[in-house]
């Protein structure tokens, strides 16, 4: 990383994150992540109300399939782009695809159109997750990305806090329409704060695009898809869709990702895979908790939602924690006991699960040290791959994270749902298998360092 960039801060200010050169970009940042995780909280909650006005039910689960196979496309495709054109034209594009399909999506006339709305939103939002990683990773000196990170992760605390209850009201007094269209303009306030810093980053190599790499995104993006639809399946047809999906997404990531990943080699490829293991943990339990509070121990929804917002500020106050620890030596001890804390996490969220006698509340204490746990190792992982990247191969080693992240997460989800029975709706084959992710991710972590 070149630390002498004009847009660095001078040394009296190196230790502030805000510092003059690089404060709008770390708002700008904090703008766009909180804008990107509002649209995906808002989303989800209006949907219920954009199926039943557009009458597209039979379309439901794929306004969301579809978002995260063309991430899957918009990552590959950003990590070439920062590499060989800079952050700069990348995030430019990911905010126009992603205002596109704000747009198309707020004044979709049936469902199909919302439908490409929302895959042009995964297409952006795949963009813009990469370029903002490399683009503010390297307006920010290499010593505050601890606290970049920990910044990045609780940008999601507010939206995780009160995106439901605002979806919620602006669908009741404005129209589901609104929901889209609120975030559409936030992107040019975002826009404006965050390109002018990016703009004056390096501009990459300035190589010719190799695009080979397309052909196994969009095998991974069908993976993905398939992998999704499997999680909405019961019986056979669930688990056809599931290897074909999976072996897709296996097929792809052999080419996407770097060396070694799939067999946890050392450096890099483990910081990776550990992504993939972490997210996955994380993402098919959260899933299934609120089924768990409500269907098992009789919670009423709004208490589930609380357990829910708990487990995101344990996961903040965790980032905040890991970007104070100072030390090499420091740091090699916490990313294991992240991971070891989030495992044991799913394990007291399992107590009462396995013995009635138990009390329920235990699952939320379990909730909130899986938020800490992973709020201690996540952002590490981040920070550890732009350590181990050369300036010229963040975009594509960010884009093999985040495509980590999204392709083992959609494996675990579409498992989940083959584990889960709805007859007895019993989750504890999901939280064993989440709980054996992080563990998992503990055992392999020393790997990381070479």
């Amino acid at each position: 990383m070149n630390l002498s960039d004009p847009v660095i801060a001078p040394p009296a200010a190196a230790d502030q994150l805000f510092a003059p050169g690089r404060r709008a970009a770390c708002v700008g940042a904090v703008a766009l992540i909180s804008m990107l995780a509002f649209e995906a909280i808002a989303v989800a909650t209006a949907m219920p109300a954009v199926a039943d006005a557009l009458d597209g039910l039979p379309l439901y689960a794929l306004a969301f399939g579809a978002t995260l196979a063309t991430s899957v496309i918009g990552m590959t495709a950003a990590g070439q782009l920062c590499d060989k054109r800079g952050p700069y034209r990348a995030s430019l594009l990911g905010l126009a695809v992603f205002l596109a399909g704000l747009l198309l999506a707020g004044f979709a006339p049936s469902m199909t159109a919302l439908v490409l709305g929302r895959a042009l939103q995964g297409l952006g939002s795949g963009v813009l997750g990469v370029a903002l990683y490399v683009g503010v990773g390297q307006v920010v000196p290499a010593p505050l990305h601890p606290k970049m990170f920990a910044m990045f992760a609780g940008a999601w605390v507010v939206p995780g806090l009160v995106g439901p209850a605002l979806a919620s009201f602006l669908v009741q007094t404005l129209g589901w329409r609104s929901v889209f269209l609120a975030v559409a303009a936030a992107v040019p306030v975002a826009a404006a704060l965050t390109l002018p810093a990016l703009r004056r980053v390096g501009s990459g190599t300035g190589e010719a695009l190799q695009w080979g790499a397309m052909r196994w995104a969009l095998l991974a993006s069908a993976g993905a898809l398939l992998l999704h639809a499997a999680s909405q399946q019961g019986g056979t047809r669930a688990g056809l869709l599931f290897g074909l999906g999976l072996l897709g997404a296996f097929l792809a990531a052999r080419r996407l990702l770097p060396a070694g990943t799939l067999v946890a080699a050392r450096g890099l490829p483990t910081v990776i895979l550990l992504r993939g293991f972490i997210a996955a943990a994380f993402a098919s339990a959260e899933a299934f908790l609120p089924l768990l509070l409500t269907q098992r121990f009789g919670w009423s929804l709004t208490h589930a939602g609380f357990a829910l917002s708990a487990g995101a500020v344990t996961w903040s106050i965790g980032s905040a924690v890991q970007a104070r620890i100072q030390g090499e030596a420091a740091r090699r001890r916490l990313l294991p006991t992240g991971f070891a804390v989030a495992a044991a996490g799913l394990g007291v969220v399992m107590a009462p699960v396995l013995s009635a006698a138990l009390p329920s509340w235990l699952a939320l204490l379990g909730w909130v040290g899986v938020g800490l746990g992973i709020g201690l190792s996540f952002p590490m992982l981040s920070v550890l791959l732009l350590k181990l990247s050369p300036t010229d191969e963040q975009g594509s080693n960010t884009s093999a994270l985040q495509l980590s992240d999204a392709l083992v997460s959609s494996a675990a989800l579409a498992l989940a749902g083959l584990l889960f029975d709805p007859a007895t709706r019993q989750v504890l084959p999901v939280l064993v298998m989440a709980c054996a992710l992080a563990a998992a991710a503990s055992a392999l972590s020393p790997r990381v360092w070479r």
